[in-house]
């Protein structure tokens, strides 16, 4: 393929895509994921990429939950919708973050539990779990023809 989409273009655009997606800013990674898939990519990359991307994401959402605990007071900061992910993180721990691919909640259970300090390797492993899993399903709804 020529032009801009590009197999290396099309793999950076997913990551950052990805990764955008996982923090608490907007994103959208599916589309372009999809876009990728169609296009004829290879669906390992794909996988690949966008769940290293999304992971990274979820990590530094942890780590601004990790940074967050160290200069605030948790009853300071914490308002309802923290509430419910601080009260889910201490009340099933670090299997809690299978979910963090969730829209709405993810981003604050991987806050809550860099903030309550949950085992940073059990974090990552069930974020990417989590993550890798979203991906593979939504690569195998896309209807690709070969």
């Amino acid at each position: 393929m020529g032009g801009w989409w590009r197999e290396d273009n099309a793999l950076w655009a997913l990551f950052i895509s990805a990764f955008v997606s996982s923090t608490l800013l907007p994103g959208s990674s599916e589309a372009v994921l999809a876009a990728a898939a169609l296009s004829g990519f290879s669906p390992w990359r794909l996988l690949w990429v966008a769940t290293l991307g999304n992971t990274l994401g979820g990590l530094t959402n942890w780590w601004i939950g990790w940074w967050i605990a160290t200069r605030y007071p948790a009853g300071r900061l914490v308002r309802p919708a923290q509430e419910k992910a601080l009260m889910r993180v201490r009340r099933f721990g670090w299997p809690v973050l299978l979910l963090s691919w969730l829209p709405v909640i993810g981003d604050p259970l991987c806050v809550a539990a860099g903030w309550l300090r949950v085992n940073i390797w059990l974090s990552l492993l069930a974020i990417a779990v989590g993550k890798a899993a979203r991906y593979a399903l939504l690569l195998w709804l896309i209807p690709v023809s070969g």
